[in-house]
């Protein structure tokens, strides 16, 4: 069975936030850059913002919320 892109993402949202971390970073890892200086920094900053979340310092919205306020100002801008 293959998931799709969406389906991967909120399977990944059911699992413990340590998991979640692992998985992510382990992606990210996966992906071949030509900058590995590029690659660290963004795990750093990746690994500092999940640190962030399961610290309570900072909270998540979901996606589909977000989505859903950028188009409601999208259209209270556009009329």
């Amino acid at each position: 069975m293959t998931l799709s892109a969406s389906e991967f993402y909120e399977a990944g949202l059911n699992l413990p936030p340590s998991v979640r971390k692992d998985v992510a970073l382990r992606l990210l890892q996966s992906i071949p850059v030509s900058d590995e200086t590029a690659d660290e920094d963004w795990i750093q900053e990746i690994d500092s913002r999940v640190n962030d979340l399961l610290s309570g310092k900072v909270g998540a919205i979901r996606g589909d919320q977000v989505f859903a306020e950028i188009s409601a100002r999208r259209a209270s801008a556009a009329g």
